[in-house]
């Protein structure tokens, strides 16, 4: 690996991609066959609005205080999407739009005045991959085995408020390493490309979809001086189209 290459940045920073991509491929499938495909954006938005209000009130970065704010949000609006999908099933999607676009002006509106606002909606759109280390990953990772094994052991009984309450868990927790925009691609365009095909290959498909667009997004932000969130984001996009047609021309053949 060329010297320029420091794997102590990418390594912590690609095991955290395959940890976030561990629930987020399965997960995404789930939304995508649920119809309700911007449930991720809108819940990653309200753990963010939990973090900005945690730092309006100047509680400490670090601090448990920030992480019970951001889960707390995450589950209240879980709770209430789920109500509001058995009270008004066929409007489900706008709701979820309005309650995004309510969290997001909502955590300017929290900003206004803070001299380092705009650093931290950054923080929260694009995230801080490269910062992560290997000790900082080990709490994530446990809590998404334990999640990984209620969704593959019990996925049955999983409906309703328990698919809702254990999406919120997830969400915030990603959101805060990857960002709102990554959270998003990583649930979303590995479905995508995906959609279709039988269902434990298209797992596999997925994750390895995934994987090489954090690998080679990861890798471009660090040769290019780019922002990583948005680079892995355009690179898994165009990771799924191409994906997307093999897998479409396999299926002519």
């Amino acid at each position: 690996m060329p010297e320029f290459l420091d794997w102590s940045i990418i390594g912590p920073a690609f095991a955290a991609g395959v940890i976030i991509l561990s629930t987020h491929v399965p997960l995404g499938q789930e939304v995508l066959n649920r119809g309700i495909i911007f449930i991720d954006l809108a819940i990653a938005q309200v753990a963010g609005l939990g973090v900005i209000a945690a730092y309006a009130m100047e509680w400490d970065p670090e601090g448990i205080q920030v992480q019970i704010a951001a889960v707390s949000a995450a589950l209240v609006a879980a709770v209430g999407l789920n109500w509001t999908e058995k009270r008004w099933p066929g409007i489900q999607e706008p709701i979820i739009g309005v309650l995004f676009i309510l969290a997001a002006t909502g955590g300017i509106l929290l900003l206004t005045g803070n001299p380092h606002g705009s650093e931290h909606l950054k923080e929260l759109l694009v995230g801080q991959i490269l910062w992560q280390t290997w000790s900082s990953l080990v709490p994530i990772a446990v809590l998404y085995v334990v999640i990984l094994a209620i969704w593959f052991g019990f996925r049955p009984q999983l409906g309703g408020l328990k698919f809702y309450l254990a999406f919120a868990v997830v969400v915030t927790a990603s959101v805060q390493i990857v960002g709102i925009y990554l959270v998003f691609a990583s649930l979303i365009v590995p479905a995508l490309a995906t959609y279709g095909i039988k269902k434990g290959n298209r797992l596999i498909v997925g994750y390895i979809i995934g994987g090489v667009s954090y690998m080679a997004g990861i890798t471009l932000s660090v040769v290019f001086d780019l922002p990583t969130g948005a680079v892995i984001v355009w690179t898994m996009v165009a990771t799924a189209l191409l994906g997307g047609l093999v897998i479409s021309d396999k299926k002519r053949t």
